[in-house]
């Protein structure tokens, strides 16, 4: 796979832990949208590694 596409799937889990860590420091967060974003930010930590 090209870098460029690593590069965009790296940006894209960090957006997605920047999103996690700001909704994990509400005073409530939501237990559904912390799950879906962990599930993608795991989705996109297995594609890197599959490269």
């Amino acid at each position: 796979m090209s870098s460029s596409h690593a590069n965009a799937l790296e940006s894209k889990h960090a957006s997605l832990e920047a999103r996690l860590h700001e909704e994990m420091n509400r005073p409530q967060p939501d237990a559904a949208t912390v799950q879906q974003l962990k599930r993608a930010k795991l989705k996109i930590k297995e594609e890197l590694n599959a490269i």
